[in-house]
């Protein structure tokens, strides 16, 4: 059985390649090789340590990987920008770039192609409630635009019955092999007094790395879900001032003062990000600061009783796992 996986060497992409090809969940019943797409300057030494074939190329190129699906089964699309330089880039990596791996894994004949949305293609939950897959999308933002078209492509393909696909909606991501941000974002904790809009009573559904690739497993795996979308998080939201605590307590922090800003405030981004995403433009900081007061929180109920979806890592653990990754990885945490 054959898999071919976008979005490695990346984060969540490796992540997958590394815990399928070492078959580490039990949930897992076939035996699979691996072919990653990568793209072309990135470094895919790790991933043919792996034993994962590698192909160049770009999802926003269809002739940079024109038949390299050919042979497999299945097809785990991760790739996806987030913060982009320009917001032209949302569109043609998150929308036209799913776009064409669709259409190349319908032309190779693929089984099943599982893709990995975001919370952003739902918008925020209401305060008290927690999002279910039957909720309405609100987008937010460009880059939830871009990801709810990608999605609408996707289902646009189920309903044409020309491949099966599953869709999972993961949220915060953190875990080890995290981006920079995720550790600067603990360096600042570390010191013990980090930024916090309101008080941080708001709502937060994240996504233990390797809870999200048990969910995709699972996704390429099960029967009779073909068109269905699944949220994919931790067993149960957290507030964010219960993040905060838990990361300074496993960093040794005795007391933890917050630089509590106005609630407000994080309106206030929200509404200079959406000005400034009009124009074309993407600042990363103020895009962060415009939703830390909202709720994002989500119910895993559905992915639990028809995957079998079982989130076994706790945010105190997983919080533990990440940080000693960064650690051994020579990170000052």
């Amino acid at each position: 059985m054959n898999i071919f996986v976008t979005g490695a060497p990346g984060w969540l992409g490796t992540r997958c390649v590394e815990m399928i090809t070492k078959k580490e969940f039990s949930c897992q019943k076939n035996d699979y090789s691996l072919k990653c797409l990568v793209l072309g300057g990135s470094d895919g030494s790790y991933l043919k340590a792996l034993n994962a074939e590698i192909v160049y190329g770009d999802v926003r190129v269809p002739a940079s990987f024109k038949g390299a699906i050919d042979g497999c089964d299945y097809v785990i699309h991760a790739a996806g920008i987030i913060h982009p330089k320009r917001i032209q880039d949302l569109y043609e990596v998150n929308y036209i770039g799913t776009r064409n791996i669709i259409q190349e894994a319908i032309s190779a004949g693929v089984k099943r192609m599982v893709y990995i949305s975001s919370n952003s293609s739902a918008g925020f939950s209401r305060e008290g409630q927690l999002f279910s897959e039957a909720d309405p999308a609100h987008p937010y933002m460009e880059y939830g635009k871009s990801k709810y078209l990608a999605e609408c492509a996707v289902m646009e393909a189920v309903k044409s019955a020309k491949i099966e696909a599953v869709i999972l909606r993961p949220c915060w991501f953190y875990g080890p092999r995290q981006p920079d941000r995720q550790t600067r974002f603990f360096q600042m904790i570390k010191k013990g007094n980090p930024v916090l809009f309101g008080d941080g009573s708001n709502l937060r559904s994240v996504s233990y790395i390797d809870n999200i690739v048990q969910g995709i497993i699972l996704a390429l795996e099960k029967d009779g879900i073909n068109g269905e979308i699944y949220w994919i998080a931790d067993e149960n939201p957290y507030t964010v001032l219960e993040m905060y605590q838990t990361i300074s307590g496993l960093l040794g922090i005795n007391e933890l003062r917050p630089k509590k800003i106005p609630g407000w405030s994080s309106w206030v981004f929200e509404q200079i990000d959406a000005v400034l995403q009009c124009l074309g433009l993407y600042i990363k900081e103020v895009h962060v600061a415009g939703e830390m007061s909202r709720n994002i929180a989500c119910s895993v109920e559905k992915a639990k009783k028809e995957l079998g979806y079982e989130p076994g890592i706790s945010l105190k653990e997983g919080m533990r796992r990440s940080i000693n990754w960064c650690r051994d990885n020579g990170e000052e945490i």
